[in-house]
């Protein structure tokens, strides 16, 4: 299994810098969201020209490094409709280029009426949420398809899409054979729910199968009534549980690592499980 991690988990500069870096780490891949983490790059329409494209690809490839994600992340329900709008085109224009950079996916979760600040609010979970989502993305499975990638969509407990149950209709609702899913565990829980965990990753599995293009990998322990990141394996996530189904179920799907902590000592633990 591919074993990837967010650039700008790492830190942020030239193309090869970051791919160096990143192979050193000891990582296969990276999910890039260009302008987080690649200087004098702000990944918006029209500066993915076949110039800036090969830069930044060569500076990851050239050190071993793939790039099988990129990231265009964006609120579809932002009370900005500028923003929105200016989002959307970012997230095609990253569809119309991925494989140019050797990317098989482009991700995006699907937002929150609280703005910015992509937290719960009640009007998440209506169908106006829904249909507002819906109708923000529809246009992009066609282009996904004509240029031969997947858009991949995320779901949060704080978002749209709250549950595997939701983002299962909204993918039904958009698929044409070209939208998968990202699965973030620690994206559908929260205080109350936290101990649902295994199920949930169930019902993701069992949802999504053949869909499944990458798991962000997070762990946890409760603090009080917060759920506060930890080292892989070392919360109560299940990573000892969960990786070797993982591995049995989609073995192409990639691991990506996103603000986890001690990142030597939790890459020695997962590559400990799935090789």
């Amino acid at each position: 299994m591919k074993i990837v991690i967010r650039p700008h988990d790492v830190g942020f500069g030239t193309p090869d810098w970051l791919g160096k870096t990143t192979h050193e780490w000891g990582f296969d891949g990276v999910q890039l969201a260009i302008p987080k983490s690649v200087e004098g790059q702000s990944g918006e329409p029209g500066t993915l020209t076949p110039e800036n494209i090969s830069y930044i690809r060569k500076g990851f490839n050239d050190n071993g490094v793939e790039i099988p994600i990129l990231g265009a992340y964006f609120n579809p329900v932002h009370s900005d409709k500028e923003k929105v709008r200016a989002g959307a085109a970012k997230y095609a224009d990253h569809l119309r280029h991925a494989a140019e950079f050797g990317a098989q996916f482009v991700a995006s979760e699907t937002g929150s009426y609280n703005d910015d600040k992509w937290t719960y609010n009640p009007r998440n979970q209506t169908e106006e949420a829904f249909k507002e989502v819906l109708s923000v993305f529809a246009p992009m499975p066609a282009i996904a398809k004509e240029h031969g990638v997947k858009m991949v969509i995320e779901g949060a407990w704080g978002h749209c899409m709250y549950k595997p149950e939701q983002l299962k209709r909204l993918i039904d609702e958009l698929d044409n054979g070209s939208v998968n899913v990202i699965i973030d565990i620690l994206n559908y829980l929260y205080i109350g729910n936290y101990e649902e965990r295994a199920k949930i990753f169930e019902t993701a599995l069992k949802l999504f199968k053949g869909k499944i293009a990458a798991f962000h990998m997070k762990d946890f322990v409760v603090k009080g009534d917060t759920l506060e990141m930890a080292p892989l394996g070392q919360g109560i996530m299940g990573w000892k549980d969960f990786l070797p189904i993982i591995k049995q179920e989609v073995p192409d799907a990639c691991l990506v690592f996103e603000e986890v902590r001690n990142v030597p000592e939790s890459l020695r633990f997962v590559r400990e499980i799935v090789g």
